[in-house]
């Protein structure tokens, strides 16, 4: 557990070679936590993982599904913060740097601040966290689950209908009553697996999970969704410029429909030492092709970083 400041402690681990490529585990969410099934695309002999649960989530202290926790002094720079502080602890000069989803926002932010800091970026089901794409995610792709959305709509009060639902469901997160706000968070969860599972059978991930976990998670996501992560419309995109040397993967679903793939394809056209793999037949997720493509950059990257 490593101070943070703020009164927030850190929950971080490492595994693998204590001699090898030093590479840090960027989990999504925001809110969601790092799992041991993140080290599987690392070789164990040739990296030294680091893996940790970001403010507010996981492991990590105070935790988010307290509804006292302030928020303030949890946001994208905050967590820029955490990792370059955690980086230093451990003695690490610089790393390969591996996110998904929301971490690949969280990713290419640090990338971007701290360039001398990373030596290769993989980055799986890539996201920006603009407003587009938050108005994409809560509202437009709803198109395409016309029943799921509509129960996610009206779950909110009707005067709140037409607005932002995110700071609607914000509201509800952060309501006196403890029963309204974990029916929130269920709802918000609901909509969640909804439209992240394109296969046959409900894969309802996020509903099942303990209320505790349902609660850091939606109070984390809305926050950082109603900012659009503290960017500007375009920031991350603009600032590849910083990054443009940097070794990168990117790789995303073909059938991404909570992250449709012209935000990978816009980034990969404005970093010259970038690939960019859109795989057939997956949407949001990191298993299965998706993995592989990461096995082989990180299996590639290894020769190029510094412990």
């Amino acid at each position: 557990m490593l101070p943070v400041g703020e009164g927030n402690r850190l929950y971080w681990e490492e595994c693998g070679n204590p001699h090898g490529v030093a590479a840090l585990a960027v989990h999504g969410g925001p809110g969601s936590g790092c799992v041991p099934g993140m080290r599987r695309l690392f070789d164990p002999n040739k990296y030294r993982m680091v893996l940790f649960d970001q403010r507010g989530c996981g492991r990590s202290a105070p935790h988010a599904s307290d509804p006292e926790v302030d928020l303030r002094t949890n946001t994208t720079d905050h967590l820029i913060a955490d990792i370059e502080l955690l980086r230093r602890h451990l003695g690490v000069h610089s790393w390969v740097v591996a996110g998904w989803s929301w971490g690949t926002t969280l990713a290419l932010a640090y990338a971007e601040q701290h360039p001398e800091s990373v030596t290769a970026l993989v980055l799986t089901a890539v996201t920006t966290t603009t407003a587009r794409e938050v108005q994409w995610i809560t509202r437009d792709v709803g198109r395409l689950f016309p029943a799921e959305w509509a129960r996610f709509r009206d779950a909110v009060p009707a005067a709140d209908r037409a607005g932002s639902l995110i700071e609607a469901y914000s509201r509800l997160l952060n309501d006196p009553n403890p029963a309204v706000r974990a029916q929130a968070a269920l709802d918000w969860c609901q909509w969640e697996d909804s439209h992240i599972n394109l296969g046959p059978q409900p894969r309802p991930r996020l509903v099942n999970a303990a209320p505790d976990f349902r609660m850091c998670f939606a109070r984390l996501v809305t926050h950082y969704w109603s900012h659009a992560a503290w960017r500007g419309p375009t920031e991350l995109l603009d600032n590849v410029t910083r990054v443009a040397d940097i070794p990168a993967v990117l790789i995303h679903g073909r059938l991404d429909v909570s992250g449709p793939p012209d935000v990978a394809w816009h980034l990969h056209r404005a970093w010259p030492a970038s690939r960019l793999y859109i795989v057939a037949g997956m949407g949001h997720e990191s298993g299965g092709a998706m993995a592989a493509h990461g096995v082989d950059a990180l299996n590639r990257f290894a020769a190029l970083g510094a412990p």
